[in-house]
Order: C-alpha cells, then structure tokens, then sequence
C-alpha cells in the first residue's frame, strides 16, 4: 500500500504552524524562536471531531516535530482509568528535561500509591510505579525491576519493625507512613523536606481530635501527606479532592523548573498532548487544570501548552470555551480570559472535512494518468473525511502503480471496490477505524438499509439478530450516540445519519451478501423491507419503490410511476409523484454478481429497443428513473448530456400531462444544475 513512515497532514497548517509555535515559541518546522502569543495566562486548545478526523494523527504529528527540542508528553489518557496515573505518565515524560524533577508531586503519588492493602499484586503494582517515578526523576539509576524489588524489601523492613499489626500490611494508614518515611530519608534532604511536607500539610491541616492524627502530624510532619492518601482511597468527593491537590502539585513543580534564565531568554514552553479526553479520567485531568487556571487572585501562571483531542463535540459545560475555526488560527487565536468559570480557559478548535484540493494533493503522486472527474468523486464520496479520504487514496496510488501501460484508468465508480496494500476492501478497513466495536458493526451493516428504526427492528426480527438487554436496532442507535456519530437518532431517519458512515455500511452488505438464498442476501433483504412497507399502507410507498429498485427491479417501479403519473390530476400529487420518483432513485444498486449496472446507458436511451411495447410515456420514465438512479451514486460523475437529459425528459413528460405542466416544468429546469452540481434535487414550488 502507498504510505509514508511521516504521512503530510492536510488542511492543519493553521494548527500546527501556526497557533502551537505561537504558544510553545519554538517553530514546527525548523529551530527557529518564535513570539509568544501570551506571556502568562495560557488556554487550553482542545481539538474536536468524529473518528478518524485527524485529532490524534495531529498530536503524533506534533511530537514527531518537537521530541527532543522542549520538554513534551504524550498520553493517550483513555488508556489509563485514573488521574493519579495521566500525572505519572506526564511526570515521567517531561522529568528527562526539566530542571526540577517534580519535587511536590512525586511525594503524593508515593503517598497515593502507598497506601495499599495486603494484597500482593497491589503491592507488586504499587512498587512498579514508584520505581518508574524514581527511574524518571533520576532518584535511581538500576532497573526498574531492581528497583521495585528494593524499595518493596525496605518498606516491608520498616513495617516489620513498626510492629505485628503493620508487618501484617493490613493497615493502610501504617503503609503510608512507611513509604513516605522510606521516600524522604532516602531521597530527600530534611531542609528541601519541610517545605513539601508543609505544602501537603497545609492542604490537610488536622485538628488534634482527627481520627488517625499522630505527634508527627505537627509543623512539617508527613500528616497531610498521608491524609492525601486516605482521602484518594476513600473516592467519591474525596478522591477529586486529592486530584483537584495533585494536580496543583504537579502544575506548581512546571512553574518552578523554568529558571528565572529561561524565562528571561524565552526558552521554548514545555508540550503536553493528551488525547483521548473523553474518556473518564482525561476529562477530569482536562477540568482539573482548567480549575487551577481560572482560579481567583492567582498570582503565578504555569508555563505548561496543553494541547487535548476529545471524541465528538466540545463538553456540555463548556459555555465559556472560545470556539475557533482552522483559518482563524493563523494570525491569531483571539482568546483572552474573561471571569473565573474554568471552561473560560478552553479554545476549542474541530478539525473540519479536507477540500478537493487536499484530495488532489493526496493523488499527485500517482504512476499513471488519473480519471478527471476522481477527486471530485472521490471527495463526494467522503465528504472530505479524512482518514477516509487517506484510506481510499492510497489505494488509488496503489491501483495506479500495478496497473498495466495503456490501461485504462480507473473509473470513479470503482472506488469502494479498491483493496489496501494487504488485499482488505476498503470499506472494510475503513469502518473498522470509525465503528471500533465489531459487534455492532456487523449489527449496522444490514440494519443500515432500512428506512428508518421501526423499519430495522423489524429487519433485525428477521435476521434473527441477538441483542443483550434490549432491541438490537436500538442498541445500534446507542451505540452511534455514544461513539458521537449522532448526538440522537430520529426514528424517521436510518440509524446511521451520516452520509459517509451510511454509504460504507449499505456497501459493506452489498459486498457481504450471501446470494439469494439466504436471509442476509440482498434480494432477500430489500424483498423483506419492501413487504414491511406495502403493509404500512400508502404513506410508505416510495420506500416501497426504493427497495424494489434496489432489487434491480425497475420494471415495476416504472409501472407504478407511470400509473400515478396517467391516473393522478391536481397539482398536489405532482409535488407526491416528484417527491417519490426522487426518493426511489437513491435505492442503493444491487451487487454486480447478480445485476449488470447497464444505468446510464438506459438513461440515455441506448436500449429502447427493449421496450417496444410500452408507449412513450413508460419509455421517457423509465429513462429518467434509470438516469436519477445512476446520478444519486455518490461517486457517479454528473456528465453534462446525462444531466441535460433529465430536463428533457421531465419537459416531455410536462407537455403530456394537463394538470402537472407548470410543476414539471419548474423540475425540467432546477434538477439539471443540481444533478451537475451533486445537490439535492429541488421540489417546484405551488
């Protein structure tokens, strides 16, 4: 397959020269410095969109091209379920190239990780961690195993001389006091300790009577550390209490490793790419340091660029968020904080479809002459998605480089046809990127030819579909809602509304299906569907009609046309035979095995002499029918005699009819130019 180790991002220029240079002050490209857009208080630019948008090929990009020249982290924060652990995994990142390594934080994920029971796996666990934090912050240089074993070995020491009670691990409180007496005697001077310990104990000041308050819990005792740890362990409030604190911690030790020399010299700002944050424990790492921004009266700023990609659309909460567009990056981000409220800190940037010309840049590398009309198709197709538009790309550039001298190119409506470099469909690969769940994908694959949620409830009824706990279609809604597909699902509308995701889906079953004699083949399917409907009575008859054509039975659906069209006189039922005439020419085309697409050629009349024994008013509809049907293919190129031809048929059809002329007419002359155009067909109005 045609790729690159470093693929170019298309249409995030905006982003990546330009708005995170401004906030880092280092250039992406090269080294050179470049000025700060704001000199103290930063916004948090958190970068929206679906499923293979770009949001984490642009963080990827982002470190690929400052590794190396700043202090920078990258985590995926739906792989972690905790806060505490997002804090390690940028703890243990940024500590190689700052100056001070942590020296608040790192004693409270100690005293948080510390605080385990008996159990030896949790223990085993809790030693790996603290381990990897020394390793990172430079406190021990032998590996990490090593390490994890040592520490372990000496903390149970320390608990076995403290007596039976806390050799036993059973008390947590014991355990904390033993890790943080082995961390500060160890690792730490007693006059660098006092202050950290202080700045804990400030935060958790106990009266006397507290439940657990020791001697040690005076000035500069380990008391507040180790309530830290109590109040994690306990969740709930309590454990945002203790995030809400190490977070501060970690924020203040980015404020003070910045030497007053680098600040004076403008060195570059440290980078934390959070993707991911959606999830549980990256939305509330994303609130937290909002919180810690927009706090009232601070008089210090932390120098850390965050920038975070977050699945959808921006938080529901976030009313404050300064939304921007790509373009408007480029001079400046036009954010200033106005009042406290935390979402005030957030610019909130969604990373928008690629133009055609992106499209055309992504195939200028081809082998071998490309059909004209491709990348228009091709951008139709995806409607500028990017990883969509990628996925398809390169495997054009591949066709092109195996295909034979003097070939022909490939025609745009072969497109979904395409295989990847390792022989996969490219629908296939394509929808196992956005719908991650297998299991509903291939519930969605069939489901996606109905019309609507009652329509595929039933279709699941007769595929004899599984669902859990409740309707199979139902939990294919939900499951589009939850992966931010959709923010609900009419049950007018398919399940899958978007166009690009619906037009994979009724691809992938045409592609799958199982021959006509199986409940999951395509006659059989659109055969089902078009039965559910008639019973529906006549409000369902253009889904009736769509099914029949998607059969490939388009004899029957020209006899039921052209029987309206002679039957029918007031001018209503020309705006009714319209609108159904549109709708049943979006019917989805059968597969190739059992149909030859023979569309356009009908269209243009090349086989009339078929239907000599029809009159001329079935012949005009039947073109017109088989001329829509094949212009409603989204990768269908809108030649300018075929689109020319459906006024003329409409204009024919208007001087035969008494009542409908003027409305038919109105159609001969607006669905031409919006068939050329690939827009939606226009109603006449009365």
């Amino acid at each position: 397959m045609h790729t690159s180790e470093t693929p170019r991002l298309y249409a995030r220029d905006p982003l990546l020269h330009h708005l995170v240079p401004r906030l880092t002050g280092l250039a992406y490209a090269d080294r050179a410095r470049v000025a700060w857009e704001y000199d103290k208080d930063l916004p948090l630019v958190l970068l929206t969109g679906r499923h293979g948008t770009g949001r984490t090929a642009v963080l990827a990009a982002l470190e690929r091209h400052y590794a190396g020249r700043l202090p920078l982290a990258r985590v995926d924060t739906a792989a972690q379920d905790l806060v505490v652990e997002l804090l390690q995994e940028l703890a243990c990142s940024l500590a190689p190239d700052v100056s001070r390594r942590f020296p608040l934080l790192l004693p409270g994920l100690v005293a948080v990780y510390g605080g385990y029971t008996a159990d030896r796996a949790e223990r085993a666990r809790a030693s790996a961690r603290i381990a990897r934090l020394l390793r990172a912050c430079r406190l021990e240089s032998a590996p990490a195993p090593a390490v994890a074993q040592t520490w372990d070995t000496r903390v149970r020491a320390r608990l076995a001389a403290a007596g039976p009670g806390a050799a036993a691990g059973t008390d947590p409180h014991a355990v904390v006091h033993a890790v943080l007496a082995e961390y500060f005697e160890r690792y730490t001077r007693a006059r660098a300790a006092a202050p950290l310990r202080q700045w804990y104990q400030d935060r958790y000041a106990e009266t006397p009577e507290s439940p657990g308050a020791t001697p040690e819990g005076g000035r500069g005792g380990p008391e507040g550390l180790a309530r830290l740890a109590d109040w994690f362990h306990r969740g709930g409030d309590y454990r945002h209490a203790a995030e809400q604190t190490l977070v501060h911690a970690f924020l203040e030790d980015v404020a003070a490793a910045r030497t007053r020399w680098q600040r004076l010299n403008r060195d570059p700002r440290p980078l934390a790419l959070l993707d991911n944050t959606h999830s549980p424990a990256g939305a509330r790492l994303v609130d937290l340091v909002l919180e810690y921004r927009a706090r009232p009266g601070a008089a210090h700023h932390d120098p850390l660029v965050v920038v975070a990609t977050r699945l959808g659309d921006a938080p529901p909460d976030a009313a404050d968020a300064l939304p921007r567009e790509l373009p408007d990056l480029v001079t400046t981000t036009g954010w200033r904080r106005t009042g406290h409220a935390p979402s005030a800190g957030l610019v909130v940037v969604e990373l928008t479809p690629l133009s055609r010309d992106d499209v055309l840049l992504m195939l200028d590398a081809a082998a071998a002459p490309l059909h004209p009309y491709l990348a228009s198709a091709l951008h139709t197709l995806t409607g500028g998605h990017p990883l969509a538009s990628r996925v398809l790309c390169d495997a054009v550039l591949e066709h092109a480089s195996r295909a034979a001298p003097g070939s022909p190119p490939l025609a745009p409506r072969h497109l979904l046809d395409l295989t990847t470099g390792d022989g996969r469909p490219v629908s296939e690969a394509i929808l196992e990127r956005l719908l991650p769940s297998p299991h509903q994908r291939a519930r969605l694959v069939p489901l996606s030819l109905a019309r609507d949620s009652t329509a595929a409830q039933a279709l699941a009824a007769h595929l004899r579909l599984e669902g859990p706990e409740q309707l199979p279609a139902n939990a294919a809604a939900d499951y589009l809602e939850a992966e931010h597909w959709q923010r609900d699902t009419p049950q007018d509308r398919p399940l899958a509304a978007d166009p690009l995701l619906h037009t994979l889906l009724v691809h992938e079953a045409r592609r799958t299906s199982r021959g006509t004699d199986s409940r999951r083949g395509w006659q059989e399917m659109h055969g089902f569907l078009r039965r559910h409907h008639t019973t529906r009575g006549e409000d369902s008859e253009a889904d009736a009609l769509r099914h029949t054509l998607a059969a490939g039975d388009a004899k029957t659906v020209v006899a039921a046309l052209s029987e309206e069209f002679q039957s029918e006189q007031d001018r209503l039922s020309a705006l009714r035979w319209l609108t159904c005439l549109r709708y049943a020419a979006t019917a989805p085309a059968p597969p190739a095995a059992d149909w030859d697409d023979e569309r356009a050629a009908m269209a243009a009349g090349a086989h009339d002499d078929r239907y000599r024994d029809i009159d001329e008013i079935d012949r005009c509809i039947n073109r017109l029918l088989h001329g829509l049907w094949y212009l409603s293919d989204a990768t269908a190129e809108p030649e300018a005699d075929l689109c020319e031809d459906i006024g003329a048929e409409l204009g024919f059809l208007s001087l035969r009819h008494q009542t409908w002329r003027a409305v038919l007419s109105q159609a001969a002359r607006t669905w031409p130019a919006a068939a050329r155009d690939k827009r939606p067909l226009p109603l006449p109005e009365l």
